[in-house]
Parts: structure tokens; sequence; C-alpha cells
């Protein structure tokens, strides 16, 4: 595979970059100034932390595919999900049902759009996720109660049965030291603008998978945005594998001291699907851990994958320490992923930050081992398939999960053509 990209940093608590203040990058700041003649000539948008954000859709202008954040996104096979027509017009058809598993301390409602729970820190950050938050009449509001400790997961089904273009809005809220696992499977026929609100309470540990397994001709955007109290552990793990057109966009934001985030995902494209992830990590607060992994395989002509990894270390902040690494196997002609990893760091003062990302074919000296070994070439491919896609299945901790994930994983490989 070749390596676009891989920077770490590791000199300690007190990890001083060369070039670099507490304050952030004075040099380049300096030289910048001094080739403008003019302050106001500095372009507006260049770092993630001036993406625009608002609940007014008319703030996201109608979509041309030349916007930074879209062009990889065929805006043609949205289904109207980011209202090309217009501010005026509205996702209207039925959202997929939600269905979520009984358990002692957790409550689930439907509100109504005037809930002050909804939005409290949720802010939609570009023109589907608006177009969800203007469009939605009800969400769904799910309440885990504090000091629980849950040994199996907790299950929400999310259940599509409708081609007409969507909105839908779910609350997830869970309690102060709280463990617990949630299994979001969605499935069926759907067009969606979805979004989802995590707040996860002091500390809370929350292993979320989300499992996009929709039906074949499926179109799926969404924002999944996270809220971390202090001390609190959140993982989310995206297995994306169904679908026509699925876009994802996992956020994760400290709201308290010492948080720990792990961001896992998975997919595999087949011939024609378009399957696209979008990461942010926002470090703005002290003594917070990010770790990412996102790993994708792809088969057949026109399968395509877009991972873009945001991770933003601001400059109040101290003792972060931060990872995010995507890797993409192609495994046939005709297949294509895009993969851009973005660090940015705003302090000189950090623990460790670094990314990595590669897009390539087999590993010829892995091949080379194991066939020298009398394994056919066939068998020793799948071989290595099998071990690259388990770095992230062995992540999910759900044993029941795991085993079906793994089964899917298998379908998808005993189709391959190696």
């Amino acid at each position: 595979m070749a390596n676009t990209d891989a920077t770490t940093l590791d000199g300690g608590p007190a990890l001083l970059i060369p070039g670099m203040g507490e304050e952030g990058e004075e040099l380049v700041v300096k030289q910048t100034a001094g080739q403008q003649s003019d302050a106001e000539e500095v372009t507006y948008g260049t770092s993630r932390a001036d993406r625009q954000t608002s609940f007014d859709l008319a703030d996201f202008p109608v979509l041309t595919g030349e916007e930074e954040d879209w062009r990889f996104t065929p805006l043609h096979r949205l289904a109207g999900l980011h209202l090309p027509e217009g501010d005026d017009t509205l996702l209207t058809g039925p959202a997929p049902q939600v269905t979520v598993t009984e358990h002692e301390g957790v409550t689930i409602e439907t509100v109504g759009r005037d809930d002050n729970r909804l939005g409290s820190f949720m802010v939609p950050d570009d023109r589907t996720s608006a177009a969800a938050w203007a469009s939605f009449s009800e969400a769904t509001v799910i309440t885990v109660a504090d000091n629980l400790e849950f040994e199996k997961p907790l299950e929400i089904s999310v259940q599509g049965n409708s081609k007409d273009p969507a909105a839908q809005h779910i609350y997830i809220a869970v309690g102060a030291n709280t463990h617990v696992d949630l299994v979001i499977n969605q499935t069926g026929q759907a067009v969606v603008s979805q979004n989802i609100e995590f707040a996860v309470g002091q500390g809370a540990n929350v292993n979320v998978v989300s499992l996009q397994a929709w039906d074949d001709d499926a179109v799926h955007v969404g924002s999944q945005q996270a809220s971390l109290g202090k001390d609190s552990t959140f993982k989310h793990v995206v297995i994306s594998y169904g679908g026509s057109l699925v876009r994802l966009t996992p956020i994760t934001r400290f709201a308290g001291e010492g948080a720990t985030t792990n961001m896992y995902g998975l997919y595999f494209a087949d011939a024609g699907q378009h399957l696209e992830h979008r990461i942010f990590i926002d470090h703005s607060t002290n003594n917070c851990t990010s770790d990412a992994l996102y790993k994708g395989a792809l088969q057949g002509k026109g399968a395509r994958a877009v991972w873009v990894g945001d991770v933003l270390i601001r400059g109040n902040t101290s003792g972060t320490d931060s990872y995010e690494k995507n890797e993409n196997l192609l495994l046939s002609e005709g297949a294509h992923a895009d993969s851009i990893p973005n660090l940015e760091i705003e302090t000189g003062i950090i623990d460790s930050g670094g990314h990595a990302s590669s897009v390539g074919r087999f590993d010829e000296s892995q091949l080379f081992y194991l066939m020298a070994r009398g394994i056919p070439e066939p068998t020793a491919r799948k071989l290595i398939l099998r071990g690259f896609l388990n770095e992230v299945i062995q992540k999910i901790g759900i044993e029941e999960v795991e085993e079906a994930v793994t089964e899917v994983m298998e379908r998808e490989i005993a189709d391959v053509a190696l």
C-alpha cells in the first residue's frame, strides 16, 4: 500500500513542536501576515473550527458539487436529500421506524421538534443535516438512567419501508457512570437524511455500534454527533456494507476534561456502491484522548469509498493524545478509494498527535510469505483480507455483533474474485 501521510509526535506531557509556541504556529502566522496587505484578505473557512454551523437551512446554499465537502459525493444519487430545488422544499416521506429493546432504567419517548433536548449540543454543519433538521416533525428520545450496568446490549432497530425522501432525528442520553452497549441496526428500504445525538454523562462508558445494513437501493445521509462529559469513555464503531449510497459524518466533541473517544469503522463496497465516511474529533478540553481507525475493502467496477478524517486540537487545550488512521484495500480493477487525513493543531503543547492513510492492493511481501509455505495464492489472499478486516471487527467488543459482522464479511469475501 502507498502511505500518503504519516505523522507521529510523541514527547511526553510537555512536548513543544519546533516552530510552534503555546499559542500555535507562530512562525507561519507571521509569514502569512507579512504577505498580506490587508488583514481582511484572510480566507475564511481554512480551519475546521470555521465550519459553518446553523439550524437555518438558508445558511447552506444549494449544492453544486464544487464544494470541498461535497466534491467526492455524486449529488445526482442523493435522491433529493440535499433539497436541490431550494429552501422552500422539505423531506416529507415517512421516517424509518425505531424500536428499542425494553430494559429497566431506559425510557423511550416520541417528542415534537420543540423539545429543548433536541439540538442542545448538535448543530447541523452541512446542507443535508440542516435539511433533516428543518424537515422532521417528531423525534425519538432514548434516555438511559444514571449508575446502570448493562449485561446485554441495548438494541435500537431502525427499519425503513419507503423510498420517499425522509428526515429522521434520534436523541440518545446516557446517564452518569452508566456502562452500556448500544447497537443501532439500520435495515430495509430507505431514502433518509438522519441526525443522531449522543449525550454521554460524566463517568459513563458507552459503546455504540452503528450498522448500515440497508437494502441495495437505499440512500442514507447521516450525522451522528456525540458530546462527552467529564471522565467519560465513548466508543463509536461504524459498519457499512448495505445501501446504494451511504454518507456518514460521525462527530465527537469533548464537553468535560479527561474524556476518551475511540472511533472505528469498517466498510465493504461492492460494484456501484458509494460509501463515504467523514469523521471529526474536536479536542476543545484538556487531557482528552482520541483514537480513530477506519478500514475499507472495495471490489467491482464503480465501487467507491471516501474517507475524510478531521482532528482539531484547539489552542486552549493541553494533555491531548490523538491518532487517526485509514486503510483501504482495492480487490479488483475499477474500484476507487479516496483517503484524506487532516490533523489541525492550534497549540504547541500536546502529548501525542498523528495521522496516516493508505490505499493499495495486496501486500506482496505478505503474499510471498504465505505462498512460500505452501498456501495457494487465492487462499493466501483471502487470509490476508480476513486479517485486514478483523482488526476492526475485534474492536467491536460485543461478541454476538462481532460474530454477525464476521459472517457478513465472509459472504463478501466469498464473492471476491482473486
